[in-house]
């Protein structure tokens, strides 16, 4: 109980302190005011555009912190992380057509449609490749997942050549790549905030599952386990979530590395309770590194993958250091 107290409360104060740091910042009093209705301009900023953003940042976070979990389970790796099998490069290229190629609907809409679409039907593509080729295990995955990376790695450097000119900025595509939370409406929260919930009701229903595979598959299969079965479900399941997560924050590295191991330090490796710290803890990485990403240079701001990539480095050293060592 002290530890689900703990981080509840970390997450109230990292979106606390989201809420005041920005390119100006705000006191107490202000967001006092902005809640209480205050129709002045700083107080409609902070309601209609930063209070937003940061709950889609911690939601972001939450959601790539259930896709890794997943994963690891999954793929039995605690080195595994949600953009594995090609999903980041999927949801680049979506972003990609969205942001270069002049079509009717407006770039809002179609920003996180594409992002998603991109991000799921890479994964998918992986899974029919593994398919064809007979190796529906793990490695086959992650080997077809690193083929198809790189082949959507290079269709998004060739749209960006081919498509880019004196009226097209490219950085706002590099902006994007690196992880940016996009800031939506109070109808855009809710709707994250439904995807968010339905997540984690997904990956909660592959919890016990899960904790079989992790115990080997000759004792998963004693157990009645269908292997190659579940292991399609459970990745299936873990890139609705990771695309969901890309759609709404760009591609944000290592939280869903970061998050699971975190979570396993505190409650343990079983997924019922895994999953749920892990989505908090994600939250909470995801909600102050935005706040630094607005913060640390105004008024630009720093990509949020950028943010996590500094942060997140050592932490895989570290941990590859103490994977090699056992």
């Amino acid at each position: 109980m002290k530890v689900w107290l703990g981080l509840g409360g970390l997450l109230l104060a990292a979106i606390v302190v989201g809420s005041y740091v920005g390119q100006t910042f705000a006191s107490p009093l202000d967001l006092w005011r902005a809640l209480q209705g205050d129709p002045s301009m700083s107080s409609r900023l902070l309601i209609e555009w930063r209070l937003p953003r940061v709950l889609a940042a911690a939601l972001v976070g939450a959601l790539l912190g259930l896709g890794g979990t997943i994963y690891q389970g999954v793929f039995r790796n605690p080195l595994a992380e949600p953009y594995l099998l090609g999903s980041a490069g999927g949801a680049a290229l979506g972003a990609t057509v969205a942001l270069l190629v002049p079509m009717a609907l407006s770039q809002v809409l179609l920003l996180p449609v594409l992002a998603f679409a991109g991000a799921w039907g890479a994964t998918l593509l992986v899974i029919g490749i593994a398919r064809v080729a007979g190796a529906v295990d793990a490695a086959g995955l992650l080997l077809a997942g690193v083929a198809i990376a790189a082949i959507l790695g290079a269709l998004r450097s060739f749209l960006m050549l081919a498509l880019s000119d004196d009226t097209v900025s490219l950085q706002v595509v590099m902006s994007w790549v690196l992880g940016g939370i996009q800031t939506p409406g109070w109808s855009g929260i809710v709707l994250l905030l439904a995807i968010s919930a339905a997540c984690l009701a997904l990956s909660l229903l592959l919890a016990s599952r899960l904790d079989v595979l992790g115990l080997g598959e000759t004792m998963a299969t004693a157990f009645g386990l269908n292997i190659p079965r579940f292991i399609m479900i459970a990745v299936l399941a873990g890139s609705v979530i990771v695309a969901a997560a890309v759609a709404f924050g760009g591609l944000v590295a290592f939280v869903g590395l970061a998050a699971p191991h975190i979570a396993r330090w505190l409650v343990g490796p079983l997924h019922r309770p895994l999953l749920p710290a892990s989505a908090l803890i994600g939250a909470i990485i995801v909600t102050l590194a935005d706040a630094i990403s607005r913060a640390a240079l105004p008024p630009a701001e720093i990509p949020l993958g950028l943010i996590t990539a500094v942060a997140g480095g050592p932490f895989f050293i570290v941990l590859l250091a103490r994977r090699l060592r056992a």
